[in-house]
């Protein structure tokens, strides 16, 4: 895996990157620091690649277990250290997924195989930051909600 970073030119703090896939993503900072707030800020690119790379697993996981899905959102909410490195400290996984039918235990090792086995991001995230997660299950037919 590759990528190249850019920095766009003297004025600003904005950064496009090129991934190995032959992808562009824009970064930038904040104004206090000499960015224009024109796209996300690396270390928010860090938190949604996790929310990625987590939501993927699960989608995956739920679909070869024959849960029947229609959504599947993850929200991140993220502490960082006061100083510097100001690595992430506290990461919540906060999951809703939609579907018929879909049972709470096997959303739950979804979930547990995502953070223990598979996403990558998430189990680097954990050398530094307390990972916790919660769920919703969202059912299509009733609109009924089920919490872990």
């Amino acid at each position: 895996m590759e990528c190249t970073v850019r920095w766009t030119g003297m004025s600003g703090m904005t950064f496009l990157a090129e991934t190995g896939s032959g992808h562009v993503v824009a970064m930038d900072g904040a104004p206090d620091g000499g960015g224009r707030n024109l796209a996300p800020r690396p270390m928010e690119m860090v938190l949604l690649g996790t929310g990625g790379c987590t939501a993927y697993d699960v989608v995956l996981i739920l679909r070869k277990s024959g849960q029947t899905i229609s959504n599947c959102e993850v929200k991140l909410t993220a502490e960082r250290a006061e100083k510097e490195p100001k690595v992430f400290t506290k990461v919540h996984f906060h999951f809703i997924v939609s579907g018929s039918n879909v049972k709470q235990n096997v959303v739950e090792r979804a979930i547990n195989l995502s953070h223990d086995k598979y996403c990558s991001a998430s189990i680097m995230l954990e050398k530094t930051a307390e990972i916790t997660h919660s769920y919703e299950i969202v059912d299509d037919a009733v609109g009924a909600v089920a919490a872990g």
